[in-house]
């Protein structure tokens, strides 16, 4: 997203953030129960099921860009299935607990180490108070999420803990010596640990057509659907750019900024197209020429990952 263009809605860097000191640095409650980021990695960032119900105000709904991962890892440590956590992205993160809690790391397969002895991934560890926690860079996909007994007890934003990127909504994405608060454990039902699979190699997903597709030769239509992209270096939690054959306009000039939604397929003026992700502008003035039904694989697939799509049910009006 070009800083001072959100009404373009291109995902490379997020532009400038508001001043640290306007961002919450949390010191914890009481007693020490927070946690300590010892080594906050490339990008890792306060996840949890988001803040639907806002795009009329211009706030997109943000949250875990892999839902079942986040959900799944406060399954394992009892925490209700929205409860914000950790979203570790490609090189891993480093904490240490001020009290004892339950932690479990799931999503992206990363080596996982307490202490310096090796842990078991996707799986319940019960652990005292003052344990470090070492989460490996990503070796098969490439978020992984880590939550904690109790859920981090950022404050909320209109609703939610999850930090937005674009926007600048929530708390900042980590850096190294940051702390943040524990909430209570609750009694939520625990799993003892779960099967983990790995990402799919390729990617196939199903699009409808709209709301701007007659903006695009038939060509460019068929095009889209019988030919292979490639994730771009360039994607985000903003969206997933693609490099691939370029799609054709049937009529040319500007289109006025309109509403985006969760996987919308934008095609900018050089013609590869894009699927927005998580922080995704609400508004934007390329056209769309799909809507991805489903994002939820594109948040494992690294760059280089090949993506297909197929045409599923009517247009998108």
């Amino acid at each position: 997203m070009a800083a001072g263009r959100p009404d373009r809605g291109h995902p490379v860097r997020p532009g400038p953030r508001p001043a640290r000191a306007a961002r919450a640095r949390h010191p914890g409650p009481a007693g020490g129960a927070v946690i300590e980021v010892r080594r906050a990695g490339a990008l890792t960032t306060v996840q949890d099921l988001g803040r639907p119900g806002y795009a009329h105000l211009g706030v997109p709904r943000s949250g875990a860009l892999d839902p079942p991962a986040l959900t799944l890892a406060n399954r394992l440590v009892g925490n209700a299935p929205g409860a914000a956590a950790l979203e570790i992205t490609a090189t891993g993160c480093a904490i240490r607990l001020r009290r004892a809690a339950a932690v479990a790391v799931t999503g992206a397969y990363a080596e996982v180490r307490v202490d310096g002895r090796a842990a078991q991934f996707a799986a319940p560890l019960s652990l005292p108070a003052g344990t470090t926690v070492d989460v490996g860079p990503a070796r098969a996909g490439v978020r992984s999420y880590l939550a904690v007994g109790g859920g981090l007890a950022v404050a909320p934003v209109l609703g939610s803990r999850s930090t937005d990127t674009l926007s600048g909504l929530g708390p900042a994405p980590l850096r190294d010596g940051d702390v943040l608060p524990l909430g209570t454990p609750e009694r939520f039902p625990a799993a003892d640990f779960a099967p983990w699979r790995p990402p799919a190699g390729d990617l196939l997903l199903a699009v409808r057509f709209g709301p701007r597709a007659d903006w695009f030769t038939d060509d460019a239509r068929g095009t889209l659907l019988s030919t292979e992209y490639k994730i771009s270096p360039m994607s985000n939690r903003v969206g997933a750019r693609l490099s691939g054959a370029r799609l054709g306009r049937a009529r040319g000039g500007e289109l006025p900024s309109e509403g985006l939604v969760l996987g919308a397929v934008q095609v900018p003026a050089a013609g590869e197209p894009l699927i927005f992700l998580a922080d995704h502008p609400t508004t934007g003035g390329y056209p769309v020429i799909a809507v991805v039904e489903d994002v939820t694989p594109l948040a494992q697939a690294g760059p280089g990952t090949a993506v297909r799509f197929r045409e599923v049910g009517g247009p998108v009006r």
